[in-house]
């Protein structure tokens, strides 16, 4: 298996046209569970479309747009606003199978679509910033900021759904780790996309992915816009000194777990990490507008 069976190049279409930047499907990516998209819309475009047999999530990567579904009655929702993906908190919607939706776009958008074949069904709902996570990992040059859109105990079936923000020059996704057996609670078989982005489109970074025995070890040169695939194998990542990286991670596989594995060659890292960058957190998370009511912990 060679690099160009892991990567996913994105469209190179104009600044301010619309259309699909990036399209991995389980045929085309030879796995099992996850489809994975990244759409852009004009203002006034409408994408209409089916989640057919996979629950769904559309995650907002810049812009603003409205979604409608039925069945059930028509629901309608406004998701967003978000400068970018360096410049706010992520809003989402999941959606079950069997839905049909519509999306329209108030303003230039782009959208991730993220599906995965299901056995049970959970209601539709608008995922706002405030119920996604916020978690500083790791230490010095290897510290990176976690934002969780649907973790585990989301009520979903198999999608798992996350944000990582890593500072010029940091490693991340470090000791590098797998999740390729099925093995709980200590590891469960993912499959995994990882789409990138930097906040200058000039920035580069590099996906390490490689197997214990040595059958497999490539690393990706990846830019803005790349997808990279994770089928097996550990899989760090480092970004070039200068350039904040981001990528969203979508999981999905034999449980609805995160247990992984790290490369014991590496695992004690994880044990004494040097105090975090000061970089970071990237993006803050937004304060609750309903803390200031709490009572005694609200501020004079």
């Amino acid at each position: 298996m060679g690099s160009s069976d892991l990567l996913c190049r994105s469209s190179r279409i104009g600044p301010g046209e619309g259309g699909l930047l990036v399209s991995v499907t389980p045929e085309s990516a030879r796995w099992e569970f996850i489809s994975f998209a990244v759409r852009r819309l004009c203002a006034g475009d409408r994408w209409e479309v089916s989640t057919g047999d996979r629950e769904t999530c559309l995650v907002l990567l810049s812009g603003r747009f409205v979604v409608t579904w039925e069945p059930g009655g028509s629901t309608e929702a406004m998701i967003g606003p978000r400068a970018s993906v360096f410049d706010g908190y992520p809003h989402a919607v999941y959606l079950p199978p069997g839905v049909r939706f519509t999306v329209r776009a108030d303003t230039l958008t782009e959208l991730a679509d993220c599906r995965a074949p299901c056995a049970q069904r959970f209601p539709a709902r608008v995922i706002d910033p405030l119920e996604c996570g916020y978690e500083i990992r790791g230490g010095g040059n290897a510290t990176r900021q976690i934002i969780d859109i649907m973790p585990p105990a989301f009520p979903a079936d198999r999608l798992l759904v996350c944000e990582v923000l890593t500072p010029g020059g940091n490693w991340s996704s470090y000791p590098p780790h797998k999740h390729d057996r099925d093995n709980p609670p200590t590891e469960v078989d993912l499959e995994e996309t990882y789409y990138f982005r930097f906040r200058d489109t000039a920035g580069y970074g590099f996906q390490r992915i490689y197997t214990a025995t040595g059958s497999m070890d490539e690393t990706l040169k990846v830019e803005d816009g790349d997808v990279a695939l994770i089928r097996e194998g550990y899989h760090p990542f480092v970004t070039a000194f200068g350039y904040d990286a981001y990528y969203l991670n979508v999981l999905a596989g034999s449980r609805r777990s995160m247990a992984a594995s790290d490369d014991p060659r590496y695992a004690e890292f994880r044990r004494k990490w040097p105090p975090p960058d000061s970089r970071l957190p990237l993006i803050p998370k937004p304060p609750n507008p309903h803390a200031a009511r709490s009572g005694p912990r609200a501020a004079p």
